[in-house]
């Protein structure tokens, strides 16, 4: 038996096709502190994004939780004011906050149990970072004031203000 030889096929008259630019290639979110001294860039997607109700947080930021977009710290760069930037070691966690120094913006979050990664705060970025925050850590934390999704009503005379409604009574049966 003789083997059969496959026939060459015809040399295609077409172009090369070009790779697809990938979204991290190029796509960056900028992430401004109020005073705009810093400026940190990062590719999107971001990594992950999160709600961090822990009470470090609460301390770091005044508030009942803070939101934080977490990053490889390959793809984040600082493209101004590095100067500006001021940094607290929390231990013995081993975090490390950074702030601005004019304005006092909290700016990136770096666990000792995470060296690759930084978490910024999402809400210093007015564009969309490539991720939802869909998570919830230390929720027990958080605290009995925080807002939990009550419904809420305009208040007469104060446009743009709501208030919580009161809840209505449950009857008493007894």
């Amino acid at each position: 038996m003789k083997p059969i030889k496959p026939t060459p096929r015809p040399a295609k008259a077409s172009t090369p096709k070009k790779a697809k630019p990938r979204a991290s290639e190029g796509a960056v979110a900028v992430a401004r502190c109020l005073c705009g001294n810093v400026e940190i860039e990062i590719q999107v997607p971001a990594f992950w994004a999160w709600h961090d109700h822990s009470s470090t947080a609460q301390r770091a930021h005044g508030a009942a939780y803070a939101t934080y977009v977490g990053c490889w710290k390959s793809k984040v760069r600082i493209s101004k004011g590095s100067a500006s930037i001021t940094t607290y070691e929390q231990q013995p966690e081993g975090r490390r906050r950074s702030f601005c120094s004019a304005c006092g913006t909290p700016l990136m979050q770096e666990r000792g149990t995470a060296p690759r990664m930084v978490n910024i705060p999402r809400a210093l970025f007015s564009e969309r970072t490539g991720r939802e925050a869909l998570y919830h850590v230390a929720w027990p934390q958080s605290p009995e004031w925080a807002y939990r999704g009550e419904k809420l009503g305009p208040v007469k005379a104060h446009p743009g203000l709501l208030k919580s409604r009161p809840r209505k009574k449950e009857p008493d049966w007894t």
